[in-house]
């Protein structure tokens, strides 16, 4: 568990458990990016995908840098059984290398029709079920569809669960909590008062970090990147009145009880 390794390198045990470090926005200085990630204290990042190409890369990368653990997933706006079978082939044959299965879930901000809804929701299952199959964390997109999601992770049973960048009420995450689900605070908490909500109503016991990189940072207009899980740190602390590194203790070993010591 998070405090086996004991105080001092606890520092250097933050996980970012959400972020697109294959996304072209790096190509011109990734090397930079992790370096300053590892600075900032940040000892592992979960790489996730949106589609085969994105899986692949993530892949490739964490062969170049330990500190990269891959997911592979497919965005929820693509609606396409083809995609998601090939997907499902590829999770299974690199379930070895794979840390989680995402991003995945429901997407109702961009998927409005009844008939394109189920089909995301077909797709969603199918991952639900891959996941109790190959016993992988799901890594879970809901945007605009918070309840809907929780709804259908607990009718399909699944357990290891971390809802990212929730965007819901506080009302809507509590039977994930009770269900023992994880959320994952993004830097934005500090420009979202929903997410401020969120973190207030939550107990400690089940928050995890983020930065979804390249998107979702401190400033809106700015490139987001891993050393910025810090942000989030911070806001947790003082969204909950606790200190910094309480919020690195019990997120470290959130993050080892839905992930296993990545770190290691």
């Amino acid at each position: 568990m998070g405090g086996e390794h004991g105080a001092e390198s606890m520092e250097h045990n933050i996980v970012d458990t959400h972020t697109h470090i294959c996304d072209s926005a790096f190509d011109a200085d990734r090397d930079e990016v992790l370096e300053k990630a590892a600075e900032a204290g940040v000892s592992a990042i979960i790489a996730l995908g949106e589609d085969l190409e994105d899986a692949r890369r993530n892949l490739e990368l964490a062969e170049g840098y330990p500190m990269i653990h891959p997911a592979a997933g497919l965005y929820p706006t693509i609606l396409d059984l083809d995609k998601a079978e090939q997907m499902y082939s590829f999770i299974r044959n690199e379930r070895s290398k794979l840390v989680a299965i995402g991003e995945v879930g429901l997407d109702f901000w961009v998927v409005k029709e009844a008939p394109q809804k189920e089909l995301q929701k077909e797709i969603f299952k199918g991952f639900i079920s891959l996941s109790g199959e190959l016993d992988l964390p799901l890594n879970i997109h809901s945007r605009s569809a918070g309840r809907h999601a929780v709804a259908m992770l607990l009718e399909n049973g699944a357990t290891r669960v971390q809802m990212h960048a929730f965007d819901g009420k506080a009302s809507a995450a509590l039977p994930a909590v009770e269900a023992g689900f994880f959320f994952s605070i993004p830097p934005s908490v500090v420009r979202s008062r929903q997410k401020q909500k969120l973190v207030k109503h939550l107990p400690l016991s089940c928050l995890l970090v983020e930065t979804d990189s390249p998107v979702l940072g401190p400033e809106r207009q700015k490139r987001n990147e891993p050393a910025n899980v810090t942000v989030s740190i911070q806001a947790i602390a003082e969204l909950k009145n606790v200190t910094e590194r309480e919020v690195i203790v019990a997120v470290a070993e959130n993050t080892n009880l839905l992930y296993g010591n990545i770190n290691s």
